[in-house]
């Protein structure tokens, strides 16, 4: 059942919007008749292979080198071959606008931005690239960066794309033990880093982690430190350390983009890792490009000369995400800090000053502003400003009737969807359709999302888990270290055998728009980033005062805390001094979004007959939800002291 409808776009901006433009455009092309999402939507599905043709084109896709064929099966999962025969680069895709337009604007906490400029992009990756070249990094070898979110880290990532290399990346707040856990798989040859970050008006140094990290990842030949925070860097504690500055090739001259299969492995993602070591998502060159620029140009009708915002860091998809928009000639615009310091206009003043024309968060940040009580569109002039995207976790009804009530009335609300998996979304926005309060207005296009029940059958307007049953091209092509592809066929075909299962709970109804009700399975979503429970196992681990413990988010409060149970060995109580103990740990070896909001005492773990910890089954009886398959479980009557703890109670 559809909430409130809080907006209706006009009939201008229906015509106008790139997505009816695309319509129009398949008619004409496959002699059809759609005349609304939900057709096209359906025509994307049931032909899949004529779908992702059109997007080539529609998106004009630069190639050296046309396809043979679209995909050989569109049903084989994991395995489908897309545009088999295909020669191209994404730097080059990326970078095919090279005129004085800005192509990036930096905004940091200190408040000044600076600008860099699509002629001075292309230079810029020119000088990193021929630089690495000369290193002798080549196609497949791995580049990673332990960067803030700034400018030079596109360039690197750009640079690293031009000559086939592999891309990946991690942010500054992640502790030394979250870098090893996921550089120590890929053994990179480079490492860019900068020599520290802004965060609350502090600055924060990564040189004195670096030592460690390189002394464990005998793989880097090269340390690029970027000069970021005021302090000049020190290089004498960093192995193999070169500044920026002098590690470009500053006489370098045209970039030579390496044509590469569509299937190049372009970027290396992380799992959130709730069962162990980070998996390492290996994501194709062309598959990566044409699902994000048919998201950013038909979903998000993005255009050229236009301002994209996403408040992010490099260690969450949505960096990658929203670098594709330079492929639609729009300007990226980057911010690296606390969202909320020095007050919670920061990023509002921003957006007014820099024209934003489409905004991009999260939940949780939506449901922090709410609770400010700041009202921006009374406050900054965001006349220019005609999307906001929210992401990371469920938006809440109230979160949608505060955006249209004190940021912008006429604005189009796209609550979206997906993955680090496939570095796109599953659901997302409808610029020709209406918005309705705590509903995604559409599944994207070519993405054939379902909701299964537990016998696996789909049904709508109930609730189910979210599958995809047909293939896409942003789909992993593997995982790393799994030659037989064990890994892979066990995070997502486990469950429903040929169809990709996400992990979410969700609800199509009979209009097309989707509910999300959050995780299926263990993974955490506080204030919008996902993170895994491993992480804070393993730190938990370390600390003799703890036998064993389990780790869980709750929904709270229009969002998800990270609460953490200890079973004590003898002889210790988790008074404040063993807590400070633990959220340090915590914090330092993993990051501060893996602190718990709360920790607690208990006397015992449930488990599974085959000894796994039964997380979802304890998130469920805190939340009062019914929890199935008892006889499952070790040590069931556990769970009733669970429930009863009042600290977790809802008001």
């Amino acid at each position: 059942m559809s909430g409130n409808m809080l907006w209706q776009p006009s009939d201008q901006r229906i015509n106008n919007s790139n997505m009816m433009r695309y319509m129009r455009y398949v008619n004409e092309r496959f002699g059809l008749n759609v005349s609304g999402y939900n057709e096209l939507y359906a025509w994307s599905v049931e032909q899949i292979p004529d779908f992702w043709a059109s997007i080539w084109d529609f998106a004009e896709i630069i190639f050296s080198r046309g396809y043979d064929e679209v995909v050989d099966d569109p049903y084989k999962m994991p395995g489908a071959k897309w545009f088999s025969g295909a020669k191209l680069n994404f730097a080059e895709n990326l970078l095919r606008r090279r005129d004085d337009h800005p192509a990036i604007i930096f905004r940091g906490e200190d408040g000044p931005s600076r600008q860099m400029t699509f002629a001075g992009l292309y230079q810029e990756v020119a000088r990193v690239a021929s630089a690495l070249k000369q290193m002798g990094i080549a196609p497949g070898d791995r580049v990673a960066a332990y960067m803030p979110n700034i400018p030079e880290t596109i360039v690197a990532m750009l640079a690293t794309s031009s000559i086939g290399a592999t891309w990946s990346s991690c942010s500054p707040d992640f502790g030394i033990k979250g870098v090893l856990d996921r550089f120590g798989q890929i053994q990179p040859k480079v490492l860019f880093t900068a020599n520290g970050y802004m965060f609350k008006g502090k600055s924060l140094d990564i040189l004195g982690r670096i030592r460690q990290i390189i002394e464990q990842i005998d793989s880097v030949q090269q340390v690029v430190v970027v000069p970021f925070t005021e302090d000049a860097p020190d290089l004498s504690e960093v192995p193999r350390g070169v500044l920026y500055p002098d590690f470009c090739d500053m006489q370098a001259g045209e970039v030579t983009f390496e044509q590469l299969p569509f299937d190049h492995p372009h970027y290396i993602m992380y799992s959130s890792g709730t069962t162990g070591l980070p998996k390492c998502m290996v994501q194709s060159a062309g598959g990566v490009l044409i699902n994000q620029l048919k998201e950013l140009i038909l979903h998000t009708d993005l255009k050229p000369d236009e301002r994209l915002f996403y408040f992010t860091t490099c260690g969450w998809m949505m960096w990658n995400w929203q670098m594709s928009a330079l492929a639609a000639g729009a300007t990226v615009v980057l911010f690296d800090g606390n969202p909320l310091h020095p007050d919670p206009g920061v990023l509002w003043r921003m957006a007014a000053e820099e024209k934003l024309t489409v905004f991009g968060t999260s939940a949780g940040y939506l449901s922090a502003l709410q609770n400010t009580g700041i009202r921006p569109g009374s406050e900054v002039d965001l006349s220019a400003l005609k999307a906001l995207l929210s992401t990371g976790s469920p938006l809440p009804a109230e979160g949608f009737e505060y955006v249209y009530r004190d940021i912008k009335s006429d604005l189009h609300l796209a609550s979206i969807s997906g993955g680090t998996d496939i570095n796109g979304c599953f659901a997302l926005g409808n610029p020709m359709a209406p918005v309705y309060a705590g509903e995604l207005q559409c599944r994207g296009l070519g993405m054939k999302v379902e909701a299964f029940d537990e016998d696996g059958r789909p049904v709508i307007n109930q609730k189910g888990e979210l599958v995809c049953s047909a293939a896409a091209p942003s789909m992993p092509i593997y995982f790393w270290d799994d030659s037989d592809g064990a890994k892979y066929r066990d995070a997502y075909f486990d469950y429903f055998p040929d169809v990709w299962r996400h992990g979410d709970f969700i609800e199509v109804n009979d209009l097309g728009g989707v509910v999300i009700y959050g995780r299926s399975d263990a993974t955490l979503n506080p204030g919008g980033v996902r993170i895994g429970t491993a992480e804070i196992y393993r730190q938990v681990d370390l600390l003799r005062e703890i036998e064993d413990s389990l780790v869980l988010g709750q929904n709270w409060k229009n969002d998800v805390r990270v609460i953490l149970f200890v079973k004590l060995n003898s002889g210790f109580v988790l008074d404040d001094k063993l807590q400070d103990k633990i959220r340090k740990t915590i914090r330092e070896n993993a990051s501060p979004r893996h602190v718990p909001a709360k920790i607690i005492a208990v006397p015992d773990i449930p488990y599974t007959l085959n000894m796994k910890k039964v997380e979802l089954a304890v998130k469920k009886v805190i939340e009062n939800q019914p929890v199935r398959n008892k006889d499952s479980i070790k040590n069931p009557e556990i769970l009733e002291y669970y429930a009863s703890i009042p600290e977790l109670q809802q008001d």
